[in-house]
Order: C-alpha cells, then structure tokens, then sequence
C-alpha cells in the first residue's frame, strides 16, 4: 500500500514521458537508458521509407523558396568521416606586365594560393503532437507541421548566412537627400549620420545603385549570368520601386531566369526582396527601458558636455562608446554613471525636462537602419555537408510516445557553416534607411 500511495503522489508531465526511457535508437536496436537493455527494432517501429521520402520531400519543398541568401553561395562538398571543416582555394592574381628589355630576362612573379577555411555546426528543432489532437483534427496535423518546418529551417539558414555577410567591411553609405528637392545634403562616413526624419532621409536611389555597380566594376568583380544581384528589405525595396527607371521582374526579356524572391532591376543590378535583410538599430539604453529621459528641471541650452537622466536603469561606464541623440543631435558617449552621460561639447538646442534621449547608433532618433548586400559570383562559400544536409524527422506515436503512445514528434536538422566570406570585393553592404526606418523594428 505504501508503494502505490508513493506512486500515486508523483506528478505526471508530458516532459517525464518525452524522457529517452526505453526508446532510444543505437545501433544495436532499441536501447532502454536506464537498463541498457537493447530491444532488436520491429516493423510496427519504423517508418515506411515512402513515408519518411514523403515528409523530406514536404520539407524541402517548403523550405526552398524561401531561400534568399543562399541561392548565390558557392557549394562546397564536405564528405563524410572529413571531420567537420572545408577548405576553398582561390588562386591569387597576378600583376600586369612590365616593359621588356632586349636580351634580358625578367624577373617573374610568384604563384600562389589562398587557402579560406569553414566548419559546420548542427542546427534543429521539433515539436510534439498529443495523439488526441493528431488524432481529432480535422487537418493533417503532422503535415502541417512539416510546412511550418520547412518555413523554419529557411529562415534558420538564411539568418546564419546574413549574420555572417555582416561581417564583411566593404561598405557604402547612401546619400543624405534633402526630401524636398531631393538634392544631396550630405554623405555620411559611418553609421551614425545617416538620416531619416521629415525633412532629410538616406534613401536607396538609382543613383545610389549606379554608384554601387560602379564600384563593384571598378573591382573587377565578376557578375553573375551577365548581372550583379542585391538582396534588399522589403521597406528598401518600397522606395525603389517608386523610382524612375525601375524594371519589374515580370517584364524581363527572359522571366524564367530568375531567382527567388526577385523583383526587379536598375543599373543592370537584379534584386531579390527578402524579409530577413538585416534591420539594424542601436541598442537599447537602460536594462528596462529603450531609451532614457533628460533630468533637469531647468532643462539645458547652449553646448554641454553632460546630462542628467532617469527613466531607466543603467548601469556605470555601459554607455561608454555608444551613440546617443537629443533633440536630433547625436553624441558619443565619453562616460556615464547610474544618472548621467557625459561626451564632447554638443550644442543640442533648447532642451527641457523629460526629453527623449534615444540610442542613435544607426542615426539619429532611434531610426531603424538597412544593409542591401550586393553581390558578384562566388562571393561567399557554403558548406554542403554529405549526410547532413537537411533533414525532416518524425517519430510516431507508436515509437516515441512514452508509456501510453501519448505524442509523436516533428522537427529537422541540418549542418552548415552559414556563410563564408571568400572574395570580400565581391560583396559591398550598402547601408540606407528608408520611409519605414521610423517604425520598423530590429531583426539583428
């Protein structure tokens, strides 16, 4: 009696029955994890490979078109029992030749090769399905699932490889453009002075496009089927579409040479639209709040080198190298303390008690800001790992679902190195704002 009271009083969670228990797959058979008994695996255990090619095929299918970044990098296998790390060799250019001099022998150059490195990492996730709802709904449950897989694996890869094209330093600033005659007001050298606020605004432009081909040609950076492409936010991709000059995909001469998610073109530059295009703003200020609020009754006036603030806390030196705006003025923090920020001497104007103080790292007045990559042939390299290449994985109830066949699962995995850089002279980030930098929110 007392067994089965101490047994009755435990708690019953669907985690104490997801536990490995007795189902764990080795080589052997089915192995209990506690016991290390080894069951040999049955019929009733496995899927049918029709139905595993089927879920794959699901997935792969989903999966695919939402690949942006990755239709342009250079594959490059990693066969098994290779350890996990690949080798791309690019051989390094000559230089252009010299005058000859009769009867003498020049000197000659070098050959060599570069060698660049990447390895993978395992990426995955899964879900559960209780054996009621897979088996009540109206909807094929696990197929359903495997969709919203697929979705979640391309936006996996696709932000591995944009967080790795981020770190590539051949950059361009878009113009500060005076809005109401669309004149040049400025060229900002770095992050912080690019704008965007009612009168001024770093927007993507033709000219902008045509700057950047310049640039890539003056590189001698080889195009891709005779063009160059750029992969573009949505918000970017508003306000070149309300340009002169502008060519919808659609009315290409050859539409079905095209890749997904692409638009258009300018300038002999192709572009592919892509939500996760990295949307950058500063960091937030205080551990709990975005941004912080000038404490002075008095207010200031005139060029200062300190405020006071409160509306968040922060902590001592945090700030410290961060850039701040006030006002639309932005300054970089020299030091700070729990309740004030000193820089250089700044003029911010009349500021009064409770005034905004955002983060301006990405210009002023907490905008949000956009990097368009673009890119030539083989500008970076991806890692296509033999054996771990995307894979969906479902277990049935049947097989996984504890004591009482209470849930089946429904996840992937993957290998991949995400992005390497292998030419940085193909690959120019392009950084702009655009007519939504106000309200559209960081995914990076």
């Amino acid at each position: 009696m007392d067994n089965m009271h101490t047994a009755a009083s435990i708690p019953l969670e669907l985690q104490f029955f997801a536990e490995a228990g007795s189902n764990v797959n080795a080589t052997g058979g089915m192995t209990n994890a506690y016991t290390g008994e080894v069951v040999p695996r049955t019929a009733a255990n496995l899927m049918s490979p029709e139905l595993k090619e089927y879920y794959d095929t699901e997935l792969l299918e989903n999966a695919r078109p939402e690949l942006r970044y990755a239709q342009f990098g250079k594959k490059q296998k990693l066969p098994k029992n290779h350890g996990g790390t690949v080798e791309w060799r690019k051989w390094n250019a000559f230089r252009r030749a010299g005058k000859l001099t009769e009867a003498v022998i020049p000197s000659g150059q070098d050959f060599g090769v570069t060698k660049i490195t990447g390895s993978v990492d395992q990426y995955g996730t899964y879900t559960a399905i209780s054996d009621k709802l897979e088996l009540r709904a109206h909807d094929d449950v696990i197929l359903g699932a495997t969709e919203e897989m697929g979705a979640s694996a391309a936006e996996t890869q696709e932000i591995l490889i944009r967080n790795a094209l981020l770190t590539g330093t051949n950059v361009l600033y878009c113009d500060n453009l005076t809005l109401a005659t669309g004149a040049v007001h400025d060229t900002p050298a770095e992050a912080r002075e690019l704008r965007a606020d009612e009168t001024c605004m770093a927007k993507l432009t033709p000219a902008m496009i045509n700057k950047a081909v310049t640039i890539m040609k003056k590189n001698r950076v080889p195009k891709i089927k005779g063009y160059y492409y750029a992969v573009v936010h949505p918000s970017v991709a508003h306000d070149l579409r309300e340009c002169p000059g502008w060519i919808e995909a659609y009315k290409y001469v050859k539409p079905s040479a095209i890749y997904n998610g692409e638009i258009g073109e300018l300038h002999g530059c192709r572009f592919v639209e892509n939500p996760d295009a990295p949307v950058l703003k500063g960091a937030d200020l205080a551990s709990d709040s975005r941004s912080l609020k000038i404490n002075k009754a008095a207010g200031y006036t005139g060029a200062i080198t300190s405020v006071a603030f409160d509306g968040g806390t922060v902590a001592a030196d945090a700030l410290i190298g961060r850039v701040i705006s006030i006002n639309g003025v932005s300054a970089t923090v020299t030091d700070n303390d729990a309740s004030t920020i000193s820089f250089a001497s700044t003029n911010f104007g009349t500021v009064a008690d409770n005034t905004d103080i955002f983060p301006a790292d990405y210009g002023p007045g907490d905008i949000a800001a956009y990097a368009t990559f673009l890119f030539g042939k083989d500008a970076f390299g991806i890692i296509d790992p033999e054996g771990g290449a995307l894979e969906m994985i479902v277990h049935d109830k049947d097989e996984i679902g504890g004591p009482l066949n209470q849930f089946s699962t429904i996840g992937y995995k993957f290998e991949t190195n995400g992005a390497t850089i292998l030419y940085p002279e193909r690959l120019l980030r392009v950084m702009s704002t655009s007519s939504f930098s106000g309200t559209d929110e960081a995914n990076c």
